[in-house]
């Protein structure tokens, strides 16, 4: 169980000591140590998250199956403002699971130390989710983008699977193991018992995120760098890149576990943070010290930039070619392709970058790039 130094530290202590509270004026007995068990099983969880607020509650709150009832009403009137009659626990947490936890937004990222920060996070402001995962980015406020960026940490991407040309033993398939088939039947005195199987193993393919940081994607390279944190952090091998007039890879940036710690760690390494862009010289220095060496070799590339390029026309497309017969797919992600099916591109970069491209999409909103992540398991 948590000290109570690391009691001290869950900034919602307050909140959970009020709840407590209201349970028992509701009737429910509620001693002094289980708040102490609910605050040290918060520490543990997501004290933001009304799925766990909800369950880490029910569990160490209620002992009787009876009250089970008396703690829905009164969670839906602390947490929800909802004085309605308790319906089913499944329909709340199913509420609570699709509109909760992403429509709910708060000041900061991330809870703070401080009093102030603690009474801003308590400040939850109830949003329209389906209206917010489609607006830019650059319309949002700073409570919206940090709604965003709370709905953004819960976005898990898998990378496609390729074949590999080593198998495994397996249950059924095409392929026979005669090894361990002739194995079985001599422990069984030559009788053959079974037919067993083999089949080729299955590996995530790499996936290389190159993200435009210069002075035209100021708008968009922070939302940017919070879905490449989210991506780091779902498993795999993915491999995060920053360019502006050069490349510098923030992978051990995002390995953080704090979202806003990462961009912060990741915003010291880019010195060239909203500068110029030159994205040929920076793909020829990834290309050169990277790509080269296999990082990408049958890997997803995903490129987020605007295609402003004050380099070379001639440097950009010779980097584009060698890197698209180096990866699997080539993903460009354009903020200002917005949701227009027929964008065309207009700056030479794009157009340039037009014929090597696989898939091409906008990254201006969450709802692109939960698009984004939905097509990924697909590009086989």
């Amino acid at each position: 169980m948590p000290t109570a130094p690391e009691l001290e530290r869950v900034p919602f202590t307050g909140l959970l000591v009020r709840f407590a509270g209201e349970l028992r004026a509701a009737g429910l007995a509620v001693g002094s140590g289980d708040v102490l068990v609910y605050c040290s099983a918060l520490t543990r969880l997501n004290p933001a998250d009304l799925v766990d607020l909800y369950w880490a509650g029910r569990t160490t709150l209620v002992s009787r199956h009876d009250d089970i009832t008396v703690y829905d009403q009164v969670f839906r009137r602390f947490f929800l403002g909802d004085d309605g009659e308790a319906g089913d626990p499944l329909t709340l947490m199913l509420r609570a699971s699709a509109e909760a936890q992403g429509a709910l937004a708060i000041p900061s990222t991330e809870p703070g130390e401080s009093e102030q920060e603690d009474e801003a996070i308590l400040g939850w402001m109830a949003s329209d989710v389906e209206a917010l995962k489609h607006k830019s980015f650059t319309a949002c406020t700073p409570e919206e983008l940090a709604a965003l960026r709370r709905i953004m940490a819960r976005i898990k991407l898998t990378p496609p699977r390729r074949r590999t040309r080593r198998a495994a033993p397996a249950r059924t398939g095409a392929r026979p193991d005669p090894r361990r088939t002739v194995r079985e039947a001599m422990r069984m005195h030559g009788e053959p018992a079974r037919l067993y199987w083999r089949r080729r193993k299955v590996r995530l393919r790499p996936l290389i995120l190159i993200l435009d940081i210069s002075g035209s994607m100021a708008d968009y390279s922070r939302s940017l760098l919070q879905f490449a944190h989210s991506a780091a952090r779902s498993g795999g091998r993915v491999e995060v890149f920053c360019f502006g007039t050069r490349l510098t890879r923030v992978t051990g940036a995002m390995e953080c576990r704090r979202p806003d710690e990462a961009l912060e760690r990741a915003a010291r390494a880019a010195f060239d943070w909203d500068g110029g862009t030159r994205i040929g010289d920076s793909l020829e220095v990834f290309i050169r010290d990277w790509g080269r060496r296999g990082l990408c070799r049958g890997g997803i590339v995903v490129i987020c930039s605007d295609g402003l390029d004050r380099g070379d026309p001639a440097v950009l497309a010779s980097a584009l070619e060698r890197l698209s017969r180096l990866s699997h797919r080539l993903v460009w992600l354009n903020p200002h392709k917005g949701d227009d099916p027929g964008f065309r591109p207009s700056t030479l970069g794009m157009m340039i970058a037009a014929p090597h491209i696989d898939l091409l999409l906008s990254g201006h909103d969450l709802s692109s790039l939960e698009k984004l992540a939905t097509l990924l398991p697909g590009l086989n």
